[in-house]
């Protein structure tokens, strides 16, 4: 045990910690708009480090670096273009949403399409977002193995305890502050070790691409076309749909605040993201035996980085993944408050009784995430199993609602359907090991989408007009 490494994580779980207290106070939290939507008072440099650090988690920092050492700094980028091209998508639509204000997707498909489809919205997003906080947990308790003494399942109960903790006190406020500090430590310290591992131990830019396995060299690595695409899909999808990128633009002070705060969003991505790429690769040349996960938690090591700039890195890490797991579950809880609990009387989901329904939520969401971790073998496995269950059966549905009159409710409901079963039966048939399940769910929601509500819009349509013939001969 290090003991620089464990006065930095100490430092920082004090900071976060006092942080969420700060905003957890009666006189903070006034009702439950406050708890899901920060009052609908953030500034634009604290929105992109929310929208940054909710996005850039366990999936980069382990699960992306995990595909780069598997597949090749060039397969990298095309596997982290799905986030960047999503961020473009989300600048011309982030004036919509804030406009718009809902504090969570399935309200959306509400005012669209009606209760139920409201409700199995619900539905698929708490199942897509308890799996994507489930891998925080996971991606937290690696970290701390390797800063503590503590096993592997005593380090993942003590980070969704902190995960937990941090969502339960202060709600988006303390999530959004402690997110954009955080943000600021993981782009110092990805930067700092880029510059380090490269100078002093792959020998300059010259050396590491000389070094690098010549089946690295191509764009797609070892992997083809289709199984390519396969990571692409599901990150582009998510962030187009993801709750949490609605819910934080409709807690911008306006919508010119939501928009710029995409620019810094995508300027950061690409800060986080050139290092992790450059980082895993360099990994293959410096510890061609480790486990993928590991590929760059393992450059914290003393024989690759100082105590310090190692100490840095793991706890910017450990960040990165808490501030994510911490945003999935505020966002379920505002599911269950707002979609499920209060249904049927908003004034009371935005009272105290809200805020303390959404707490409690956060406690069941957590046990249940922490469930889930038991059934997959990797994070990148539960990373591609979440994602794709959002984006397939979901996203399509939130870009019909906001950008397609014609679409219906029968057409979004089928879709939803068509796009979580088409997903899960191709993840029990063990093929996604083989070809990610977005390939095939994908194509069905958005064929299931389009047909269903030409169907139903025709159907519609002439039901009206024989309904106005009728009453013209009674005439």
């Amino acid at each position: 045990m290090n003991l620089t490494f464990v006065i930095v994580l100490i430092a920082y779980v004090a900071i976060m910690i006092a942080i969420a207290a700060w905003f957890g106070r009666a006189s903070a939290m006034r009702d439950g708009e406050d708890f899901v939507l920060a009052g609908k008072s953030l500034p634009t440099w604290v929105l992109a480090g929310t929208l940054l650090a909710t996005f850039v988690g366990s999936g980069s920092i382990i699960g992306g670096a995990n595909f780069i050492y598997s597949n090749g700094p060039l397969a990298g980028i095309l596997f982290f273009a799905g986030t960047f091209c999503g961020i473009i998508v989300l600048y011309f639509i982030a004036p919509k949403v804030r406009k718009n204000g809902f504090r969570t997707v399935p309200e959306l498909f509400e005012s669209k399409f009606g209760r139920p489809v409201r409700v199995a919205g619900t539905v698929l997003i708490l199942v897509a977002f308890i799996g994507i906080t489930a891998y925080q947990f996971t991606g937290a308790g690696y970290i701390l193995t390797l800063i503590t003494p503590l096993s592997t399942t005593q380090a993942t109960i003590v980070a969704t305890v902190l995960i937990t903790f941090l969502s339960l006190s202060g709600g988006l406020k303390s999530v959004a502050w402690t997110d954009f500090l955080s943000t600021v430590l993981i782009v110092i310290s990805l930067l700092g070790a880029l510059v380090w591992v490269f100078l002093n131990d792959l020998g300059g830019v010259g050396s590491y691409v000389e070094r690098l396995d010549p089946a690295f060299k191509s764009f797609t690595g070892v992997l083809g076309p289709w199984q390519i695409l396969g990571y692409f899909l599901p990150l582009f999808l998510l962030i187009l749909g993801d709750q949490n990128m609605h819910q934080r633009l409709a807690a911008a002070r306006s919508p010119k605040v939501a928009r710029n705060a995409t620019i810094l969003f995508f300027i950061g991505a690409a800060l986080i993201v050139a290092p992790i790429i450059l980082l895993a690769s360099g990994s293959t040349i410096l510890m061609p035996e480790i486990n993928p996960d590991m590929a760059i938690l393992a450059l914290a090591e003393g024989e690759f980085t100082p105590a310090g700039i190692g100490a840095v890195l793991l706890v910017a890490a450990l960040a990165l993944i808490v501030t994510t797991g911490s945003s999935y579950l505020l966002t379920c809880s505002g599911n269950v408050v707002y979609d499920l609990a209060f249904i049927k009387d908003k004034s009371r989901g935005d009272s105290k009784a809200g805020v303390l329904v959404g707490r409690f939520s956060v406690l069941a969401i957590a046990l249940l995430g922490y469930i889930m971790v038991q059934f997959f073998e990797s994070v990148l496995a539960l990373q591609m199993y979440a994602y794709t269950m959002y984006g397939a059966a979901i996203t399509p549905a939130v870009l019909a609602a906001l950008f397609w009159k014609r679409v219906t409710a029968a057409g979004a409901l089928s879709s939803m359907i068509a796009g979580g079963v088409v997903t899960i039966l191709w993840e029990v048939s063990g093929k996604s090991g083989e070809i990610n399940s977005v390939i095939p769910a994908l194509p069905a929601a958005v064929v299931v989408l389009v047909i269903v509500s030409l169907v139903t819009a025709t159907k519609r349509g002439r039901a009206t007009r024989s309904a106005t013939d009728e009453t013209s001969v009674r005439s």
